[in-house]
């Protein structure tokens, strides 16, 4: 049996406000940036005596008591358009946390993520005030789950450009659905097996040394050296049953079944920090990096919502919803799906909407002083489907599904409460078809991620939902990466 991910580090005392530091990194944006123009950063370090906190541009002076502290654990939650790490000691408490945007390398035309994506990984670990780097025992990160990587398994390079979480390879789905259940998870286009069916028809590269890695694998892998381990909530997409703890007959009977990962559960240990990046960093000699998960199971964990009923939803660049359940649901025909957790099952999907839509028309001091504007108990009358491109995924998934933004009213207020009323009601869509396909109904909604902040939103989310929604006491996906982290060494 693989290890479990209930585990008594998700029941740790409720931070108070004093220590509730983890969303406000940018209070004054009311959703999450968007970009990747920029490689500005921003970090706080918090003591645990005086609760101090600073800010810094690139600098790494920490105002953590040092002496009161005998291991820490590093969370870094690798987004849609930036990273985030959190530094937390066994109590929950945060020590120090930052956030880079990613930068924007281009190789021809498109965006080399490869590099985009190393670069961030190395500056946030810099970031970490000195004085705090010595004390990490364990490193965990997630990533943007289907986000897919096809490698040399010898040599480490690429055979391919990153496939993100939101591309979608139409010509693969016949051929998954072929061989896939009837309505299994990876019969949608933009599942990660999709893609490696996609890349193994199409490439003209050697596949017999091929590996296929997650987002979050392959930036653990740069830190541990172990190439071709991932951990079952990544792998969901690929096939993986974290049900039966393998991959099912009908996947490893494929011809590319051995481009597939090893599996292991979220928080495992895989094995120390690579020898030269710990003395060129100041880790300490056993600090250890374990199997991590995706940004939205992290999200997940850092609320603590432990009940069946309780759900939380992420508002960044897209949405995502996942309500714990007594009961596992899976049909690919609307994007659902299950992770697992414990003996219980986190369902739920994940919709193109979000924030990013927002960040196309507005800018954040617009979003602001708009959302002021607004009258949250007043219903719009206005129905859109916001989408900040062709294609949606969940709670209908529909690769070809346009954006619906108009008609667009002459007030930008009006404007802004329709597009955030109709997130709302994506939302409001998704809860009601996980109760109508048998998950447990949802009871409460906590929220996390950068649209957290936007307290019209909130209550107009209420009131569309009809349930109590409030920000998680952590919101962000980063601390819930350092959970794993604590938990991998308990």
């Amino acid at each position: 049996m693989a290890a479990s991910l209930h585990h008594s580090i998700w029941y740790l005392r409720p931070l108070s406000s004093q220590h509730n530091i983890s969303g406000n990194i940018s209070s004054k944006k009311s959703v999450s940036t968007i970009g990747m123009q920029s490689r500005k950063n921003n970090y706080r370090s918090e003591s645990r005596r005086g609760m101090r906190f600073q800010r810094s541009n690139c600098k790494a002076n920490s105002t953590t008591d040092v002496e009161d502290v005998a291991k820490l654990y590093l969370g870094m939650d690798f987004g849609t358009s930036g990273a985030r790490y959190a530094v937390i000691d066994k109590e929950g408490v945060i020590h120090s946390e930052g956030k880079r945007e990613y930068p924007l390398y281009l190789n021809g035309d498109a965006v080399d993520w490869v590099r985009s994506w190393k670069t961030t990984l190395f500056s946030l670990l810099e970031d970490i005030p000195i004085t705090l780097r010595s004390l990490v025992a364990s490193i965990s990160i997630d990533g943007t789950s289907a986000t897919t990587l096809i490698l040399d398994s010898k040599t480490g390079e690429a055979l391919a450009r990153p496939l993100l979480y939101n591309e979608s390879c139409p010509d693969a789905l016949p051929i998954v659905k072929s061989i896939a259940p009837l309505n299994h998870t990876v019969c949608s286009g933009s599942s990660t097996l999709c893609k490696l069916v996609s890349w193994w028809t199409s490439s003209d590269s050697s596949k017999e040394s091929a590996v296929l890695m997650h987002q979050s694998d392959w930036l653990l892998w740069l830190l541990h050296g172990k190439i071709g381990v991932s951990d079952y909530n990544n792998a969901l997409k690929v096939g993986y049953d974290p049900e039966l703890e393998s991959y099912p007959p009908w996947l490893k009977s494929q011809p590319y079944s051995h481009v597939l990962p090893t599996i292991q559960a979220p928080g495992t240990i895989i094995s120390t920090l690579k020898e030269d990046i710990r003395t060129k960093l100041g880790f300490p000699e056993d600090c250890v990096v374990c199997t991590g998960t995706t940004d939205s199971i992290a999200a997940f964990l850092a609320a603590r919502a432990t009940q069946p009923g309780k759900a939380v939803t992420s508002l960044g660049s897209t949405l995502a919803i996942k309500l714990l359940s007594t009961t596992r649901i899976e049909d690919a025909r609307f994007g659902v799906y299950s992770h697992r957790l414990d003996d219980k099952w986190l369902v739920g999907g994940a919709s193109n909407t979000g924030g990013a839509v927002l960040r196309q028309l507005f800018s954040d001091e617009q979003l602001e002083n708009l959302s002021m504007q607004i009258n949250p108990m007043e219903a719009s009358s206005l129905d859109y489907y916001p989408l900040p491109a062709e294609g949606e995924r969940f709670p209908i998934a529909d690769p070809k599904m346009v954006p619906r933004l108009s008609p667009r009213p002459e007030c930008d207020a009006a404007y802004l409460h329709g597009i955030l009323e109709s997130i709302a009601r994506i939302e409001a869509k998704g809860y009601a078809l996980l109760k109508d396909l048998g998950a447990t109904e949802a009871e409460e909604v906590f929220t996390a991620g950068g649209g957290s902040k936007n307290d019209k939103w909130t209550k107009i989310r209420e009131r569309v939902l009809g349930l109590p929604v409030s920000r998680a006491l952590q919101t962000e996906a980063a601390y819930g990466a350092a959970l794993l982290a604590l938990k991998a060494t308990e």
